[in-house]
């Protein structure tokens, strides 16, 4: 009878454990102004290494990176203001001009370059 109870009250705290990790769980999108596979690397690392990021995709064509987060531990204006700390436009959060000025000439210039998902930017 003692095992039950406790199998029974173990049960009880991983489901009540389960329900309140995926209330904490959050998804957003914000509008990044990379150009490559360069970027997008740069992008996803910065986003990944903030606690409480989970998952962080940036996608070229349409500029947004999809982040999964803990909104206890952050949030996206904190993610956003990582990812302009490294040089690129995030949401509204304008790019660290002295990051930007290090990007490689093809990054600066967002109109003379073509998009790619695994490489630099080309002309």
């Amino acid at each position: 009878m003692k095992r039950t109870v406790k199998v029974i009250a173990t049960l009880l705290i991983v489901i009540v454990a389960m329900g309140t990790t995926s209330l904490e769980a959050k998804e957003g999108k914000i509008k990044v102004n990379g150009i490559c596979g360069m970027c997008k690397n740069k992008i996803e690392k910065t986003a990944k290494a903030i606690k409480g990021v989970r998952t962080a995709v940036w996608d070229a064509k349409t500029r947004d990176l999809t982040v999964n987060y803990n909104e206890k531990l952050t949030d996206i204006d904190r993610i956003s203001e990582a990812v302009a700390k490294i040089g690129y436009d995030a949401g509204d959060i304008k790019a660290n001009k002295d990051a930007r000025a290090k990007f490689p000439n093809c990054c600066k210039n967002e109109n003379n370059a073509t998009h790619s998902s695994d490489q630099g930017c080309s002309k």
